[in-house]
């Protein structure tokens, strides 16, 4: 009988990190914790420094950006434990303010939304009873951050295929410039939010009453302001929370009882977010 699994991806600093450390220490010798990074040096190396104790950390190079890599990597997990118990979708590509977001656009979104639509396709399928599927988005990721006319652009999505539909327009639409002289928020990070958040409201309407019949929490959640390098670059985080201490917060809607509130929701220091204004 095989333990408890969970993956982590964009685990090989900051948050991810700590949640793969957090989840070690909260799990037994019996269980697995996939450490996943795109780069396999820095998987080796953040596996390495991993405290002993606890579940097994076994590292695993995963590229969201890669079109097939989470399928792979969940048809390896299924075929190595049957199932999954925890997916922590963490994968994110950063930037800063001096970044031209038309030159950085396609890669962000193949990162933080496309990556985060394969992560839901490939894993949740594997969730055994009681799991949890959290997605890491942030406060940003409502639609009272958007301009009330592209409010129908993700609101009542039906499926991932709309959701990465309506990110490839936004994507475009920045690369080429148009964006500039429309509704859309300067900073990409609005509606890359949405979209992720829109992804986990979309599959959790299909999934909602199996998975609450199971035991099953699917969200999307904010870990708040945390005080890292890439943060600093635009806000004063030096009073903001570590990530390890970010990543408590997280870990109690792992191993706490689901609560069906939270479900397909934004999830924020164990609140909801509203996911439109007029709710």
């Amino acid at each position: 009988m095989t333990g408890k699994v969970a993956l982590v991806t964009g685990a090989t600093q900051g948050l991810g990190l700590a949640l793969v450390e957090g989840l070690a220490s909260r799990l037994s010798s019996e269980d697995t914790v996939y450490l996943t990074g795109r780069d396999a040096g820095r998987v080796t190396q953040a596996v390495e420094a991993m405290p002993a104790g606890g579940a097994e950390i076994r590292g695993e190079v995963l590229d969201v950006a890669d079109a097939g890599a989470p399928a792979r990597l969940a048809a390896q997990v299924a075929q190595r434990h049957g199932g999954v118990d925890v997916v922590f979708g963490n994968a994110v590509m950063r930037v800063g303010p001096g970044d031209d977001p038309r030159t950085i656009v396609h890669d962000y979104a193949e990162v933080n939304n496309f990556g985060t639509t394969r992560l839901l396709r490939a894993f949740a399928p594997l969730l055994r009873d009681e799991g949890r599927f959290l997605v890491v988005a942030s406060s940003l990721g409502t639609l009272a951050h958007l301009a009330p006319a592209l409010h129908d652009r993700f609101d009542g999505l039906s499926t991932l295929d709309e959701v990465d539909e309506q990110v490839a327009a936004w994507r475009d639409a920045v690369a080429d410039g148009s964006a500039r002289g429309g509704d859309w928020p300067g900073f990409v990070n609005i509606p890359s939010k949405i979209g992720q958040v829109a992804a986990v409201r979309a599959l959790a309407a299909r999934r909602r009453e199996d998975d609450l019949a199971r035991g099953i929490l699917l969200a999307a959640v904010c870990p708040g302001m945390m005080n890292t390098p890439t943060s600093a670059m635009w806000w004063d985080v030096r009073d903001a929370p570590s990530p390890a201490q970010a990543a408590e917060v997280l870990l109690d809607l792992v191993f706490g009882p689901a609560d069906p509130a939270h479900y397909g929701e934004l999830v924020c220091n164990g609140d909801v977010l509203p996911w439109s204004p007029c709710r």
